[in-house]
């Protein structure tokens, strides 16, 4: 069985991943992003989520199998509301971003700046 390296352990031995990249969203909250890597950074153009509502995004990236883990948060949160950001589907080459704004009244009106990794499966 052969493997190809996403990445490595440093002398401290925490997980490196190779290949990070950054992308940032064109026009609105659901305009989608074409980012290939096992990992990145994407930003958000400045959004309005309502108070309690949601928004989605395809994330394009070659890298992505249907039987892999994405795994997403927010790492900069420049906006009103509260926010949390999760995968709602995963394909073969790509998948898809959730942002859901849990304030009961405020909504979002800023930019937020989400990490992704992506963990390859193996059957």
């Amino acid at each position: 069985m052969s493997y190809n390296q996403i990445g490595y352990r440093n002398a401290d031995g925490v997980l490196v991943t190779q290949g990070q990249t950054a992308v940032t969203q064109a026009t609105s909250i659901t305009t989608g992003v074409t980012c290939s890597a096992y990992s990145g950074v994407i930003t958000t153009v400045s959004q309005t989520v309502a108070a309690g509502a949601e928004a989605e995004f395809t994330v394009t990236n070659t890298n992505v199998a249907a039987t892999d883990v994405v795994v997403a948060c927010i790492k900069t949160h420049t906006s009103a509301g509260e926010f949390i950001v999760g995968v709602s589907a995963v394909a073969a080459g790509s998948f898809k971003l959730r942002l859901t704004n849990l304030h009961a009244s405020t909504a979002g009106n800023n930019v937020l700046v989400i990490n992704f990794i992506v963990l390859k499966a193996s059957a």
